[in-house]
């Protein structure tokens, strides 16, 4: 009877697997060979032929602002975007920004809030290094754009990558719960890495961005999904955490004890930085901003000893924690946390 069970049960897992297996992904092509569909009420889209293809092209009236066309009937959480790029800019040299295109993904129906990684071709051969360095960047709109992000957290969301203006461009994006990756023309080391998204909506539209001032081109973009992590925004930040920072200049391990009332926290920190170091900061559907005064240890290799302001960002999901860490003048790194039983 025994070795019947398991005959059964190896044929029914067995079939559970090929049924399992044969389950087709749904997987959403746009060629763009035409409008068709495409949410633009800020942009005008139009199909043309361009480097030799049939495409989309967008162009928006006015100065300096973005313009978003939606793919219709997408709804994409994790999972993979693929696509053909190109722009065109359309101003003098040395007139304005050198041009800007880019993906968005995870974006509401209204387009107000989105994920967006977006080039800049005109920044990868700049003379000056800090410009090279913004040739691809990450932004979350409208509460974490490029001048936040590059203010509050240096070189972290952007990079530099071998670009140029008027040639297309393949650009995959890979993304995993809070996660996503860049990917360049086939290669198979992403050109930006993005660990903690900023935006709070975890599925939505992808869409075609474009800015002002320049022609945007886009075909070929292929949507292919993924098991999507079972993650969940709202997670409770009051309690005790154990916490650990790894950085360019130290590691630390610490003690953050936390309250909030609304979307206000408070706390303490306790480890390298000082003992009971007050905590200020807020908490936003499970993702927080803290910071304290400390004092930089004199038993550190680097860094010579004095106060130091800490500034720590991220997303709490369920009894765990990460993000980033920086210590102003100091140090900049990623922190892990758990909360104490």
């Amino acid at each position: 009877m025994l070795n019947g069970w398991l005959k059964y049960s190896a044929v029914t897992v067995l079939a559970a697997g090929c049924l399992f297996a044969e389950t087709p992904v749904h997987v959403q092509t746009f060629p763009l060979r035409d409008t068709t569909g495409l949410i633009a009420p800020k942009a005008k889209t139009e199909a043309v032929d361009y480097l030799g293809r049939r495409s989309v092209r967008i162009t928006m009236e006015g100065e300096d602002h973005e313009g978003l066309a939606l793919l219709p009937g997408t709804d994409f959480q994790d999972g993979v975007i693929e696509a053909d790029i190109a722009l065109k800019i359309t101003t003098p040299p040395g007139v304005r920004y050198p041009g800007f295109v880019g993906i968005a993904f995870r974006a509401r129906s209204d387009a107000s809030h989105y994920e967006l990684f977006y080039l800049r071709p005109g920044n990868s051969e700049a003379a000056d290094q800090a410009m090279r360095n913004h040739a691809v960047q990450y932004a979350s709109e409208p509460d974490f754009g490029w001048y936040r992000l590059r203010r509050e957290w240096p070189s972290v969301y952007e990079s530099h990558a071998e670009l140029a203006v008027e040639t297309w461009t393949k650009v995959r994006i890979e993304v995993t719960g809070r996660a996503a990756r860049l990917y360049l023309n086939g290669s198979a080391k992403p050109s930006l890495v993005v660990d903690g998204l900023k935006g709070e909506d975890l599925h939505g539209a992808v869409g075609l961005w474009s800015f002002t001032d320049e022609e945007a081109y886009f075909s070929n973009v292929r949507i292919t999904p993924s098991v999507s992590q079972n993650l969940k925004n709202g997670s409770e930040v009051a309690g005790s955490w154990e916490m650990r920072y790894s950085s360019d200049a130290a590691r630390m391990d610490a003690i953050m004890e936390l309250r909030r009332e609304g979307d206000k926290v408070t706390g303490t920190w306790s480890g390298p930085l000082g003992e009971g170091r007050a905590i200020t900061g807020t908490w936003r559907n499970g993702y927080v901003e803290l910071s304290f005064a400390g004092e930089w240890p004199k038993e550190s290799q680097q860094g010579a000893p004095g106060p130091v302001n800490a500034f720590l960002s991220g997303w709490l999901d369920g009894d765990a924690g990460k993000g980033r860490m920086r210590v102003e003048g100091r140090s900049d790194g990623a922190w892990v946390a758990k909360r104490k039983e």
